[in-house]
């Protein structure tokens, strides 16, 4: 029969500094253990002076590949979120190439406000966001990989084969049309 409950938030520094919670439930026999909650997940096991070195060592991997898969969803999930802001930016900028004159002003929308700005300075600004958007996704596409391959390695999984490939760039493919022509 439970009498009482406390729970007390700790860090245990033999897992990588992850959060715990120490959980003291009064029964007939005291029992104390820590629970450690990884992207959603929750491990349950007694203190880990109780446990032996080869359950730490299996405590510390799971922990780690957690950190890494949670860490590589949340770079997919803010790839798909900038990706939407993109499309929305190049909706926009549709909008203002195709429904309106030149010489008339358009709201812009910042925060909680609209803002007249001339046509062409809006498209300004939305090229200039959308070039940001597509630096930063890229920067994030190729930290991906970089994440993946990670994690992969402490999963004791392969290495993706062809994953790394790039397309070619206009002047690699211009010069191997050349070598080609010849």
């Amino acid at each position: 029969m439970v009498r009482s409950a406390s729970l007390a938030a700790m860090r245990a520094p033999d897992t990588g500094g992850a959060d715990f919670h120490r959980v003291t439930v009064a029964q007939e026999r005291p029992f104390c253990g820590a629970v450690l909650i990884v992207s959603g997940r929750t491990y349950f096991w007694s203190y880990t002076a109780n446990m032996d070195a080869g359950s730490q060592r299996v405590l510390q991997y799971l922990t780690e590949v957690e950190e890494a898969a949670e860490d590589v969803l949340t770079t997919k999930q803010q790839i798909v979120d900038l990706d939407m802001k993109r499309n929305r930016n190049r909706e926009a900028l549709s909008a203002l190439k195709h429904d309106m004159a030149d010489t008339e002003k358009v709201k812009v929308c910042f925060g909680n406000m609209f803002l007249k700005f001339p046509k062409s300075k809006a498209r300004e600004m939305i090229q200039k966001d959308q070039e940001q958007l597509d630096k930063e996704i890229s920067d994030l596409r190729r930290s991906l990989k970089a994440k993946v391959n990670c994690l992969n390695e402490m999963q004791g999984n392969p290495e993706l084969r062809g994953y790394n490939l790039s397309p070619l760039s206009a002047e690699e493919l211009k010069a191997i049309n050349s070598l080609l022509r010849r």
